[in-house]
């Protein structure tokens, strides 16, 4: 799934808040993790999602997700999100076009859900291109003090299986976890609840879980991440499975399905 988000401050500032998130908010990194200065998230923390508009987290909020033309939450644990597997909605024009994947007609392919083109990863020459791009959004998220980048719609292979394979996407996220790594950010692996367990191949290290309670998904996150996982739900239904199997191990929180920001009419927030 994916979901339409937006909304910068000056590095001065984001440094300043990210040292104290690092100092008193986050859990200690993975002898790996730290060596390589990335600082994972704490387990079991309350959670907000805000990647479709950024505003002040609730009280007790310890981590919050943005998208990265967005500013970090000062003082907290902060990912960022970029759409990494599809383009925004309207936005093919910022895509060259031959990484617009096509049907057999030479149409551009969408989801049709959310009016996002899908990305051509079928061969290594375009998934090289397109990490540049998402990369370079990636160096945008470390230079404004995020800890962590989620590239999302990992899971698109799997929706349009008749253009797509597991393989191709593995790639190019390895090739995305692999920057984030170099920038010092902790890579966040987006849904893709089969792709877990290669997790360690592809440098993912935690998950964003959509629905995985749901969808009954939540185990084979954790059987990968152990309680590095940040759940978030869009129904009572599947809030109150989350919670009822998951409440005490995991952070989870439910939104609105369009994660509207606080203040919209349609915006919904509950947590257990």
């Amino acid at each position: 799934m994916s979901l339409n988000r937006v909304v910068r401050r000056s590095m001065t500032v984001a440094a300043a808040f990210s040292a104290a998130a690092a100092t008193c908010l986050i859990a200690p990194s993975t002898a790996s993790a730290a060596q390589a200065g990335i600082t994972l998230p704490t387990p079991h923390v309350n959670f907000d999602y805000q990647i479709g508009g950024a505003y002040t987290p609730p009280s007790g909020v310890k981590a919050v997700s943005r998208d990265y033309t967005a500013d970090p939450a000062p003082g907290l644990y902060n990912i960022c999100y970029v759409n990494a597997f599809q383009t925004q909605p309207k936005k093919e024009g910022d895509w060259d076009s031959d990484l617009l994947l096509k049907d057999g007609n030479g149409d551009v392919v969408y989801d049709g859900k959310w009016g996002e083109a899908i990305l051509d990863i079928r061969t290594e020459a375009k998934r090289k291109r397109i990490a540049a791009k998402v990369n370079g959004w990636i160096d945008t998220c470390a230079a404004k003090g995020f800890q962590a980048v989620e590239p999302d719609n990992y899971d698109t292979y799997d929706r349009y299986k008749k253009f797509l394979n597991k393989d191709q996407a593995e790639d190019l996220m390895t090739r995305l976890s692999q920057h984030a790594h170099a920038k010092g950010l902790a890579a966040g692996q987006k849904n893709s609840p089969d792709l877990a367990a290669d997790h360690k191949a592809t440098g993912a290290d935690f998950a964003v879980a959509e629905e995985c309670g749901r969808y009954n998904e939540c185990e084979k996150y954790t059987k990968a991440f152990g309680s590095r996982v940040f759940v978030i739900e869009y129904t009572d239904k599947g809030m109150s499975k989350a919670c009822s199997a998951w409440g005490d191990q995991l952070s989870i929180v439910q939104r609105d399905e369009d994660v509207t920001p606080k203040g919209n009419s349609e915006y919904v927030r509950k947590t257990c």
